[in-house]
């Protein structure tokens, strides 16, 4: 089941333009989303107040939340491509995104245009943000947070985009008339520019914190962390060092417990540097609209369809008395820690236990799950790229200081397990943060793209049928392709 949004849109040349209506979206608990969710404005008199504002830049967040962002499409193209991560589900269920897993899917693949409508979709809507809220009339330190928010989520779809595909359409504004839909893609350095600028413009802007009611929007270190990321990717080690360094300054820490900082229970906690805010709220099952939990929920349980499920490989990749490894996976037979008992027999062996809702939470009748937000962005990812940052620049003490903390808490308060790394060598030290990243962030849509960047594609994946000059990018979707009437062109091999 997809969302139930009332919307009205026009779908041409692969920019999802959606009318001023689809800016009312429905209610959730977070203060900042609740919004009527019968009101219907017509465009002619939307964009003219704060409030007006408000709704548009609220609608932002609660799209982030929907099924091509966060369920199937998302899974399938930065999920299950990894080795921490396979379809999952019975055998014959959704064969399909077993071709993601060999990296035989074509273009025609209807996750591609899934996943690639999404982040268009959150792109449209911040575009609409950021060219009608400048002529409001409204409270002007409110209205540049609101347009930095919005540069902060676009930046963030741009990035899921470029990495997935290389060269994608760059739209910074809403097209003014047909004209302006059907253009080319944008050479990945341009659009890896127009990523940078707005995460510089939101986190000069975004404020460290919010009031209760407004947890979960976009703060500074959240623009911070995720330009630190970007940077990462693109070889910008000076960069990294310098946006984590002030992001280790701003309040983060660990949170003690590493498998219950997951739960609902623990949502935005102090390792929160971004999350996407998903929420159950009784009688409105429209708002109640996240799959993200219930397409990876325990499989023959009342939570939910066991897709996505962690591999055997990622299972023998932590060490021994790494508690990640019960907090990252959920074992057939075993109880978790909030009393479910999982069945001994079953389809999978193990199970997403980063996105589980304990089963005393599940409602009959509502999406199973949906108030479990998506953790986009931990405090232990900004370590470990200042980790990584710190040795590419020759500041092997820092690297040290940064990795250890992380493998502290995965200790779970016991001595004489996952010691210190103390290697001095430039070479083994990056070996042992990379391996650091797979256990830490598992499960986290962080492995696929992260091996590849790091040039190791052939030697990891090389086995499932991975192959260099073609698999670092994923195929155009072709009904964008077709929409173009060829403007848009394919990536090579596909």
């Amino acid at each position: 089941m997809k969302l139930n949004h009332k919307k009205t849109y026009i779908q041409k040349f692969g920019l999802i333009a959606l009318c001023a209506s689809t800016l009312v979206i429905p209610a959730c608990k977070k203060d900042f989303l609740n919004v009527d969710p019968q009101a219907k404005q017509p465009a002619v008199t939307f964009w003219k107040t704060q409030d007006d504002a408000t709704k548009a830049v609220n609608s932002i967040y609660a799209n982030l939340r929907t099924w091509g962002n966060t369920a199937f499409p998302a899974l399938a193209v930065e999920s299950i491509p990894g080795d921490d991560a396979e379809k999952g589900s019975s055998a014959n269920d959704a064969s399909y995104l077993n071709n993601f897993d060999n990296y035989t899917a074509s273009s025609t693949e209807g996750q591609f245009g899934g996943f690639w409508e999404a982040q268009y979709q959150n792109i449209n809507l911040c575009n609409q943000v950021l060219d009608n809220i400048p002529a409001i009339s409204m409270d002007a330190s409110l209205k540049a947070r609101y347009i930095a928010e919005a540069k902060f989520v676009r930046a963030y779809s741009y990035f899921r985009l470029v990495r997935a595909f290389g060269d994608v359409p760059l739209r910074l504004n809403v097209p003014k008339d047909a004209s302006e839909f059907n253009i080319p893609r944008t050479p990945k350095a341009q659009v890896y520019a127009a990523i940078e600028k707005d995460l510089d413009d939101a986190a000069a802007v975004l404020p460290q914190t919010y009031p209760a009611a407004d947890l979960g929007r976009a703060t500074k270190g959240a623009a911070l962390g995720l330009h630190a990321k970007v940077a990462m990717y693109l070889g910008k080690w000076d960069a990294v060092l310098s946006y984590t360094n002030t992001v280790m300054t701003l309040g983060y820490d660990l949170y003690p417990n590493f498998q219950e900082g997951f739960r609902t229970t623990r949502e935005n906690n102090i390792e929160s540097v971004f999350e996407i805010q998903c929420e159950l709220l009784l009688n409105n099952k429209d708002a109640s609209n996240s799959q993200y939990s219930q397409v990876q929920g325990v499989r023959g349980s009342v939570a939910g369809w066991g897709f996505n499920v962690p591999t055997a490989a990622l299972a023998a990749a932590f060490e021994t008395g790494d508690v990640r490894r019960n907090g990252t996976i959920i074992f057939r037979g075993e109880t978790t820690p909030q009393g479910d008992a999982i069945a001994p027999t079953g389809d999978n062996p193990m199970y997403n236990e980063k996105s589980y809702v304990p089963f005393s939470l599940i409602v009959s009748g509502y999406t199973e799950g949906s108030q479990q937000n998506v953790r986009v962005l931990r405090f232990a990812d900004v370590l470990l790229m200042n980790a990584e940052a710190a040795n590419e620049l020759g500041n092997t003490t820092l690297a040290k200081t940064s990795l250890n903390r992380v493998r502290a808490r995965a200790r779970g308060g016991v001595a004489g397990v996952l010691p210190d790394v103390t290697t001095n060598d430039k070479e083994a030290l990056r070996q042992a943060i990379w391996k650091e990243r797979q256990v830490e962030l598992a499960m986290e849509s962080d492995r696929y793209f992260d091996v590849i960047r790091q040039g190791r594609g052939t030697a990891v994946f090389g086995a499932k049928g991975w192959k260099a000059g073609k698999n670092e990018v994923w195929p155009i979707p072709s009904t964008e392709i077709d929409k173009s009437a060829g403007t848009l062109t394919q990536n090579p091999g596909y």
